[in-house]
């Protein structure tokens, strides 16, 4: 079920390079998730070994998964990136759903949350009550600034994410060298716990889900990566190499329920160090939403390519050469999720569920294209095959099992709406073919 191919003056454009590609991954995924989470874990697991013993098994499980996707990328360089794997392995209806998902769970979920983070460190720096009037004007602002700004093109909303990225590794770096050179730390605090209950370590889950998150979404911009058979390997391998190096030593020091980065600056440096590193952090979160933005709605437009959904969805704007219906129809209704769905660790537990659940079955399309398409090019093969996508697998069903049940055992069901809009997608496909047969 190979998409036919579109001519160049149909198509996206391929601007995104190597470094541009990296930037994208390592900014996505090091957003608001490393600054915002680590005390919610802290709260929900009073163990530095067993928080340390998370980062490091769903960080490994990333990985994982991001091997798999690196051959499925090299392999079907296509805008849409797991949306296109999913239709390949597994027809029309799951890359229907999936697509339904994100247009309306995943990709707006992902960017209120990430505005809304952004507006709380903004008037957490100013000084300001973090009201949650403020909070949602200042998240809608942001949206609707970087929405502007990724209808101008893709080259603009990937220089906008080199510049974030190239402040947040410096900000992650500074972090850890300051704490761990000039900070007064002391193995002891790695033996003082309390008692881990399972419904907090189950919940605790959701947050490093969240914070590992994003390194997916590269693969949606591979339509518009030069030579993506050669780059989109190392832009996956790379970039995980660097998220990985630079979040643990983070998630280490984070073992109490406070500011960590601008608390450690500041004991080091004084007050500047520390309103220093909030603004750079801030930067961190904003190129987040800005990568989130560019990458993400290339699956509405690579739905409307395909006739799964509306047309207009893939309508590629003459000018900058950018899918500006996909953009700003989910600009739009990120802004109504911001609105609906106030709280942070509400809008994130509501995505990572059901983002990882689709997860499962896009690093799974390894194992059926192996079959189906066992004669096709593969610039990069999955080292460790089949054990590696194995792993994720596995692992990956264990943690969205755990974050469900733990979340049903304190009355949050944000979980299970978003499981229901998944399975729904499945009647709304039939609709969707019939409507399409009808004249």
């Amino acid at each position: 079920m190979t998409t036919p191919a579109l001519s160049p003056a149909q198509d996206l454009r391929r601007v995104i390079g190597l470094a541009g590609g990296i930037a994208l991954i390592v900014g996505i995924t090091i957003g608001g998730g490393i600054f915002r989470k680590p005390p919610t874990i802290a709260g929900l697991v009073p163990n530095p070994l067993v928080i340390m013993g998370l980062w490091t098994a769903f960080g490994l499980i990333s990985v994982c998964g991001a091997l798999a996707v690196a051959e499925l990328s090299s392999m079907l360089p296509r805008a849409g990136g797991v949306y296109v794997f999913l239709r390949e392995a597994y027809g029309d209806a799951a890359a229907f759903v999936f697509g339904w998902l994100y247009v309306l769970v995943t990709t707006p979920t992902a960017v209120a949350a990430l505005a809304t983070v952004f507006a709380e460190f903004l008037l957490n720096l100013l000084g300001m009550p973090v009201a949650s009037s403020t909070v949602q004007a200042i998240a809608i602002a942001a949206i609707i600034t970087l929405t502007g700004a990724n209808v101008l093109g893709a080259r603009v909303g990937a220089a906008v994410s080199e510049v974030t990225t190239l402040v947040k590794v410096t900000a992650l770096a500074a972090i850890i060298l300051g704490a761990f050179l000039f900070g007064n730390g002391s193995l002891s605090n790695f033996t003082q716990h309390g008692i881990v209950e399972r419904g907090g370590l189950a919940r605790a889950v959701a947050s490093v889900f969240w914070t590992y998150d994003g390194w997916i979404a590269v693969s949606m911009i591979a339509g518009e990566v030069v030579a993506p058979e050669r780059l989109m390997k190392r832009i996956i391998i790379i970039g995980m190499l660097v998220i990985v190096t630079l979040m643990m030593p983070v998630s280490v020091m984070a073992l109490q329920k406070e500011a960590i980065a601008r608390t450690v600056m500041t004991e080091i440096a004084g007050p500047a160090a520390g309103v220093a590193i909030l603004l750079a952090i801030m930067t961190s979160v904003f190129g987040a939403l800005n990568g989130n933005l560019l990458a993400k709605p290339r699956v509405a437009y690579a739905m409307a390519r395909d006739g799964l959904t509306f047309s207009f969805l893939g309508k590629i704007h003459p000018r900058w050469s950018t899918p500006w219906a996909a953009l700003l129809i989910q600009g739009v209704v990120a802004i109504v999720m911001v609105l609906v769905l106030k709280d942070f660790d509400t809008l994130t537990t509501y995505f990572v569920v059901v983002e990882w659940a689709a997860l499962i079955f896009a690093v799974g399309a390894v194992f059926v294209l192996r079959r189906k398409m066992a004669t096709a090019p593969r610039p990069y093969h999955t080292p460790g095959y089949p054990w590696v996508p194995l792993f994720f697998v596995v692992g990956t069903v264990v943690g969205v099992s755990a974050i469900v049940w733990g979340e049903l055992q304190v009355g949050n069901f944000s979980p299970i709406y978003g499981l229901g809009i998944a399975l729904a997608g499945f009647p709304v496909h039939q609709l969707w073919k019939r409507l399409k047969r009808s004249p």
